[in-house]
């Protein structure tokens, strides 16, 4: 008999699924049992959190759709904030959300939810298999609705209906078509007015550049100008490229907010850069994005273009003639070239036993790391060491919960990206918050043999929490994180393990784990009251900040603010 279980797993392999990530159920046991034999591998998590974390991961970087799966109740409920973040950051991922028994739902009974409600807000499709005859059409709808919308779609089915016998057996491959989207003459026509009309062109690229890497490059050429990038598109725009100044923003470079702030006119590339204090008042904005509806959601338009920046660009540059002034992006250059002095001055180690200033791991992390690394950094203030000091070159690849922002991706992603790729280098760049919140997937990474390096940055505080307080005058308050040796830990659940509490021993402890064949863990003691000095400061953020001198001096914390002059004179020496 051919169950409809069995039927939704041959639709996977036929399309290209060869992994599913997950904890097993009772009401998953046909699911669970139909992979037997398949193909498919299962990836046992410790939390199906980190199950749907981990999906999101693999469809980031694979750009296929990628599987996780969650029992009735709890289980599927604990998968909903890695779905959050995969339907956030636009990545096809489908969600198997078992249900209790048909018979029963409606009657309070164990473990009863209402799935399609849940997941209804994080996600582009959710529909619930009452029935045989709905499978496997729903299923195919759904990984459909996944692929070409770039997204999460859930399938609710309860254990019962994925045991019984197939009414339809057709297997069907699902894989996401490659449309081109130009805009049209007359709107191509008017971009090139406005740009050849402009003086001051910048271009702030996103992840919608994604492909067109070549062409930003050379439409920066033509226009003479700078190219600030965004978080997420570091990985596609930063390399090769003699027109980048980095990246604004809170994350960024003093020089990516000079080139927005000094600009006439403004080219937004595949971006909803949502910080709108960052970008320019009163330019000319040009936005070209293949999502209408995000067209002037930020900012005013002088012009919006639907279409896809790859081809898009590729229509726009035989319509415009090379700037021969090119003061802007010389300037700009020049101001980037002294911001990223600055930033590596600051990445030097300490004497003796002091913390390690955090810089100096991200800086050695990066040197360290092999040509085609991917690189994946908890929320916090491990993102800005990213941001800052890891360099992309083409191959490298730099993934997080950028958009969503969660705590505790970095972990439970790189077993995602660590499972797809065998054999490729994979770096979590860790907060001790982060880690110690989904402390468990430790023992993923042990028990599926996935060799990822796990770089803690150790600062016993949730530190990016305690900057935000201090930029906005509060005394920090239950930030502080009584941590174990985390080192030990990792070292318990079969990882290898070291404990960094001094500048001198990191170079080869990060020698020693990059080379192991497995996975290591670093504990790295770094300094708490490490200063992230945004690329402009706001005059309230000063205020913020001398308040929560006043107040931490007041309350008996001298202390603390001497630890914090320490730490950071170097910064404004």
């Amino acid at each position: 008999m051919v169950t409809v279980a069995k039927n939704m797993v041959d639709t996977l392999a036929a399309s290209g699924v060869q992994r599913v990530y997950g904890i097993p159920g009772d009401s998953l046991n046909g699911f669970t049992d139909a992979l037997r034999g398949s193909g498919i591998d299962w990836v046992h998590v410790r939390h199906e959190e980190a199950a749907a974390f981990a999906a999101g991961a693999e469809a980031a970087l694979t750009g296929e759709i990628a599987v996780c799966v969650g029992s009735c109740g709890p289980g599927n409920l604990h998968l909903i904030n890695g779905l959050y973040d995969a339907q956030r950051s636009r990545v096809p991922v489908l969600a198997i959300a078992a249900h209790i028994p048909t018979s029963e739902i409606g009657s309070s009974y164990f473990q009863e939810t209402h799935p399609q409600d849940l997941f209804r807000e994080c996600s582009v499709y959710v529909e619930y298999a009452a029935s045989a005859d709905q499978m496997p059409r729903i299923l195919r709808t759904a990984m459909q609705a996944a692929v070409e919308r770039k997204g999460v779609a859930v399938v609710v089915i309860p254990g019962d209906v994925a045991l019984a016998e197939a009414v339809h057996t057709t297997v069907t491959a699902v894989r996401a078509g490659t449309p081109h989207v130009v805009p049209s003459d007359d709107e191509l026509a008017r971009a090139a007015q406005l740009l050849g009309a402009a003086k001051k062109v910048t271009i702030l690229a996103g992840a919608g550049a994604a492909d067109a890497h070549d062409e930003v490059v050379a439409l920066a050429d033509r226009l003479g100008a700078p190219v600030v990038h965004t978080l997420r598109s570091k990985q596609f725009i930063e390399h090769d490229n003699p027109f980048d100044v980095g990246m604004t923003g809170l994350l960024g470079f003093a020089s990516g907010y000079r080139a927005l702030e000094a600009c006439d006119t403004l080219l937004m590339l595949g971006t909803d850069f949502p910080y709108r204090p960052f970008l320019p008042e009163g330019a000319t904005v040009i936005q070209v994005d293949l999502r209408g509806e995000h067209l002037g959601r930020r900012v005013p338009l002088e012009l919006g273009l639907v279409g896809d920046v790859k081809d898009t660009v590729q229509a726009l540059l035989p319509r415009l003639a090379p700037r021969t002034d090119r003061s802007h992006l010389d300037d700009s250059l020049a101001h980037y070239a002294k911001t990223r002095t600055k930033l590596d001055d600051l990445a030097t180690p300490r004497k003796g036993s002091q913390p390690l200033h955090p810089q100096y791991v991200a800086k050695l992390v990066d040197e360290v790391a092999s040509d085609d690394a991917v690189f994946i950094p908890d929320v916090g203030s491990p993102v800005i060491w990213a941001a800052r000091y890891l360099r992309m070159n083409g191959r490298r690849k730099l993934i997080g919960s950028f958009i969503h922002g969660s705590m505790a991706n970095a972990l439970p992603q790189a077993v995602g990206v660590a499972s797809a790729y065998p054999g490729r280098q994979v770096v979590a760049l860790s907060g001790d918050g982060g880690i110690e919140m989904l402390l468990g997937e430790l023992l993923t990474l042990t028990q599926n043999k996935l060799p990822v390096k796990v770089v803690v940055f150790n600062n016993s505080s949730l530190n990016f929490v305690e900057l935000e307080m201090k930029a906005a005058g509060f005394v920090t308050t239950a930030t502080d994180l009584h941590n174990p040796n985390l080192a030990a830990i990792a070292e318990a659940a079969g990882l290898k393990a070291f404990r960094v509490e001094r500048s001198e021993d990191l170079p080869g402890a990060l020698a020693e784990a990059f080379a192991y064949d497995g996975p290591a863990l670093l504990d790295v003691v770094t300094e708490r009251q490490e200063l992230t000095i945004p690329p402009s400061i706001k005059l309230d953020q000063a205020k913020g900040f001398a308040l929560y001198a006043l107040r931490t001096l007041l309350s008996g914390r001298g202390d603390e603010l001497l630890d914090l002059t320490r730490a950071n004179l170097r910064q404004v020496l």
